[in-house]
């Protein structure tokens, strides 16, 4: 009787972790194996081609950039007034230079603004 009034020793075996004990944080399934394409390759079963940019100053012929053709300088600023990089415009490197030098001339005389209002 003596074994029924003592607390019960716990039985219990934790069940083994579903991640050893040395994982870290980037190992997961396949963590190390070489990535395998996905079927279908995107909306419609097409591959997604993406055009490679090409800088519209040189396609036209353009050497100068003006800062007081303000309308050219608009399309390279942002909503908010940040000079947009040339990896998503798409123009060269020697344009993106003479481009932000234009646009910060066109601010200092305020033809563009530094910010966007609210």
């Amino acid at each position: 009787m003596a074994d029924e009034t003592s607390t019960p020793q716990s039985t219990e075996q934790h069940a083994p972790s579903s991640r050893p004990a040395h994982a870290g944080p980037h190992s997961g399934p396949g963590a190390g194996a070489p990535r395998t394409p996905r079927p279908g390759g995107g909306p419609g079963g097409r591959k997604f081609f993406r055009r490679k940019k090409v800088c519209k100053f040189c396609t036209e012929k353009i050497d100068a950039i003006s800062y007081r053709d303000v309308r050219l300088l608009q399309g390279f600023v942002a909503e908010r007034g940040k000079i947009v990089p040339r990896r998503l415009t798409g123009v060269c490197t020697r344009h993106q230079r003479r481009l932000s030098l234009a646009i910060k001339q066109s601010r200092n005389i305020a033809l563009l603004a530094f910010a966007a209002r609210f």
